[in-house]
């Protein structure tokens, strides 16, 4: 049994039994409390999303996992941890080949919404902003409009003698 071993925290998808989630959640976090293993099992999720459900006695709000019969465990791999976790009650294994779990890539985890990464802006509509990298390198602009997600700015860039609009990430533009 090949155990992929970390000194770096990752996510990793945890398999229970159906309907077992939030048990094994809820396990996990006293398994950790109880044991102090915080500083190598940081973190343990069910993801859900809230639904309104609309019957004939009006609209309810419900909670319904995203992924059934899985947990997101935040931790470094080790064969430990990975007895701990795989040794829960009502946990089937991690995701992988055999028993060999795999953690989720950056992408993966950004695209699940389990981890979220706070974008610090330091500029608004109306400054002036330097233009770090890419094609339009070096060039000042004026920020026209921020993305309500806070990934994208409208930079109005002076070029041929006119203004032109151009959407950048955030993180290619400094404010002046």
């Amino acid at each position: 049994m090949a155990i992929p071993i970390d000194t770096k925290p990752h996510w990793y998808v945890v398999h229970t039994y159906s309907g077992y989630e939030k048990k094994v959640a809820g396990n996990l976090k006293k398994i950790i409390e109880n044991r102090g293993l915080q500083n190598v099992i940081f973190d343990v999720q069910v993801p859900i999303e809230k639904v309104v459900e609309v019957t004939s006695s009006g609209e309810k709000e419900i909670e319904r996992n995203l992924f059934p019969s899985y947990v997101l465990v935040k931790m470094i791999m080790n064969e430990e941890n990975w007895h701990i976790i795989r040794n829960t009650t009502g946990v089937t294994g991690f995701v992988g080949p055999g028993s060999s779990p795999v953690a989720l890539t950056d992408k993966e985890v950004e695209k699940l919404g389990v981890e979220a990464t706070v974008i610090e802006i330091k500029f608004s509509v109306g400054d002036n902003v330097r233009i770090e990298n890419g094609p339009l390198i070096g060039q000042i602009g004026l920020v026209e409009a921020i993305s309500s997600d806070k990934k994208r700015v409208n930079v109005s860039v002076p070029m041929f003698g006119r203004e032109t609009k151009v959407e950048l990430d955030v993180s290619q533009v400094t404010p002046i």
